[in-house]
Parts: C-alpha cells; structure tokens; sequence
C-alpha cells in the first residue's frame, strides 16, 4: 500500500515518484470506476465529474456511480452529471460456451417462467449434449477505482456493501482532504491542508496533463471548489484555495455562471421548505449552536423533496455567520411522526462531526455528519440530540 500524507503544499511535499506511480497506473488501466460517498456534496459531484472528462480524453471508458444518487438541480448544469449512475450494477457477464462443431445450430430462443431463464438451443444434426457445454464469467467490468471525498469504504453504501469482493481485487485510488480518512487505497492521496478534494484533484491533473483540462473541466472543479468551500466561508480556505480558483477561471471557468447555479437559482418548493425550516429555527449563542427542525407536514405544503435539504443546511450556514455547530432534524417523508427521524450535523471548527454523533451511528467526515433514529417523534429526538451536542461541545 502506497500512502501519501501531505501537510504542507501538495507537490512541495508528495515524492515526485509517488504523482509517477499515480500516473503509470492510470495510464495501465482501461475502464475505470469513480465513486464517492453516499452522502455527498458538490465538492465530490464536481470532483468526479472533472476527473472522468479528463479520463476520457485519455481514451478511457470511465463511470460514475454513487449510491442511490438522485441528481440535485444545481449541479445540472455540468457537463456529464446526467450520466452519474444511482447503482453499481453487474461486473460481470455470464456466458455459456457451446462446441457446435460437429452439430452446427439450427435454433435460439429463450423464455423466462417462474422467475427462471430458459435457453432452447436446436441443433442442425444430432445432439446437444452437457460435455459439449461450458459456463464462465468474464473478469470484473472495472479494472481500476478511484474514490473522491470518502473517508471510508463503509462510506460507499450499497456500492461497496454489495461488492465487496470487487473492492478487494482491484486498485483503488483514494483522494480525499480529510484526516479522517482510513488510507485503504493503494494509492493514498490525502492532502490534509487542502480546502476540497476539487483542489487536490486539479493538482493531478495539472501534473498529469495540464493542456488537457477543458473549459468543462474547469467549471466542474471550481463547482467542487465554491460548493465545498460554502463559497469559500469553510474554516480550510487557504491562499493556495485562492490562487487554485484563479487559475481555474484562466482557463475558463465561469464563476458567476456557477455561484448562480449554486446558490441564486431556487425551485418554489425550496423556498418554501426554507421558509419551515426558519419558522422552527432556534440558536443557542453559548453554545454557538443553531439548529432546526421539518415535519413529513412541512415537506408535503412544500413539495419538496429530501434532495433539497442540503441546499437548507448551506442556507443556514450563510444566514447564521456566528453558528459553529449546524444541526438539521426532519421527519422522514414516508414514514410519519413515528417513524425515521434524519439528522444532519455541520460543524464549522476544528473539530470532527462523525465523531461527535458516533453513538449514533453516524457516517460522514470532519465536517459533516448524517445519523437517524428510529421510534421516536421529532421534538423527542430535537430534545435528546441538542443535548448530546451540547455536552459533547463542553467536553
């Protein structure tokens, strides 16, 4: 295992043989997966979006998948996001060999019954028999992985849950800016100063092949920039941060396309559930503490969709400049008062959300968490979570 931790600046301290071996591996490989966690941001959606345009041109067959991806519309407007797939699929075809030499073939057809798939197969002469038949499966679809924005495999959902073998039998590239981040890649690029996993990936590539980054290149990776950054107001901004989105914008990047993609361009719907969310908003100046709560009700007079809450918790954080500590609480759409509530932790200092909300089973990273908890109603969990919080913030 190849691990890279860096710092300080990315390519002052990462071993020029280190960007090599990165490089010679991806040009070895032909089809290529990316994936990021389930829980995502447009840090991770610009990130990958960039990086397979800039594979393509490299002539590589290249997917993005997410787990149970569902495309938010203000990341629409980038080349490609379209194409992001919600599942991973089969890596592997199946295939039935059958020596016709001294038969020939006469016949194929096929019918499923009872949830079975039945092959009818009629010889010109003789027959057909079972020493004459082989079955096999070809090697898996993806002979390389790149990971963005993923503190863990865990992270991946389904993805991995469901693949695991796949995951342990093929290389994995692991890019990411958090020290949370357990390194199970082959290759480990984590450059912990860095603001975004956008900025680490534009280094790369800018090493890799500079001329090859496009103007939709370029937009993508400042998506990944502004929307990790929270429009660069994130506690990890630093002068390379800056000086990495000018250069993005020399080579033709539109920032105010983007910043109005982001943040200006807003379903009623949305503004409605904003609206709820601001009704039931409270702060805790002590604490620097804010947070909120939406009913199944608030959803339903909205008509939004969950999708549209993370557009909430960016809004909070905008709207509440003296908040460290950014709690979301909502019903789940489907299951009542009773059932599932979300929640979603943002914290703002250095300190590490999954880790605050762990007894709550929570994923994520440093800077953002998700967790549920079942069998409770909403101000029972409001109760029970903003107390959690609040002595964890004590400790």
């Amino acid at each position: 295992m190849l691990v890279t931790l860096i710092p300080r600046c990315f390519f002052m301290c990462m071993a020029l043989h280190t960007i090599e071996q990165l490089k010679q591996l991806i040009e070895s490989k032909k089809n290529i997966l990316i994936t990021f966690k389930k829980q995502y941001d447009g840090d991770a959606v610009g990130s990958a979006l960039a990086l397979r345009l800039f594979l393509e041109q490299l002539n590589k067959r290249v997917d993005i998948v997410c787990d149970g991806f569902v495309l938010s519309p203000q990341y629409s407007f980038l080349k490609g996001s379209k194409q992001i797939e919600p599942s991973l699929g089969d890596l592997h075809q199946f295939i039935i060999t059958i020596d016709t030499t001294h038969t020939g073939l006469s016949e194929l057809s096929y019918d499923i019954k009872d949830e079975k798939l039945r092959i009818f197969i009629t010889p010109k002469t003789g027959y057909i028999t079972t020493e004459l038949t082989k079955t096999s499966q070809t090697e898996f679809r993806y002979d390389l992985i790149i990971t963005l924005d993923t503190p863990d495999l865990a992270s991946l959902g389904s993805v991995y849950a469901n693949n695991e073998n796949f995951f342990f039998s093929t290389p994995i590239v692991n890019i990411d800016h958090n020290a949370s981040n357990e390194q199970y890649g082959q290759i480990n690029v984590i450059d912990l100063p860095a603001s975004t996993s956008a900025e680490i990936v534009f280094d790369i590539l800018s090493h890799i092949k500079e001329e090859n980054i496009t103007r939709h290149i370029a937009n993508a990776l400042l998506t990944g920039l502004i929307g990790g950054t929270n429009s660069f107001k994130n506690k990890k901004v630093r002068p390379q941060t800056l000086k990495t989105a000018s250069k993005l914008v020399d080579l033709g990047a539109d920032r105010a396309f983007i910043i109005k993609n982001l943040y200006q361009t807003k379903s009623i719907s949305t503004f409605k559930l904003w609206g709820a969310a601001l009704t039931n908003l409270k702060h805790d100046p002590e604490h620097g503490l804010v947070w909120t709560t939406i009913t199944r009700d608030d959803f339903v007079r909205s008509g939004a969709r969950a999708e549209d809450l993370n557009m909430i918790v960016d809004e909070l954080i905008t709207t509440s400049p003296d908040a460290k500590y950014i709690l979301l609480l909502h019903e789940h759409i489907t299951d009542g008062h009773d059932g599932t509530i979300e929640g979603t932790l943002r914290i703002l200092p250095a300190h590490n959300a999954t880790e605050f909300m762990k007894p709550y089973n929570a994923v994520g990273d440093e800077d953002l968490a998700t967790f549920k908890i079942e069998g409770k109603k909403l101000h029972e969990a409001e109760e029970e979570i903003v107390a959690h919080i609040k002595k964890e913030i004590v400790k």
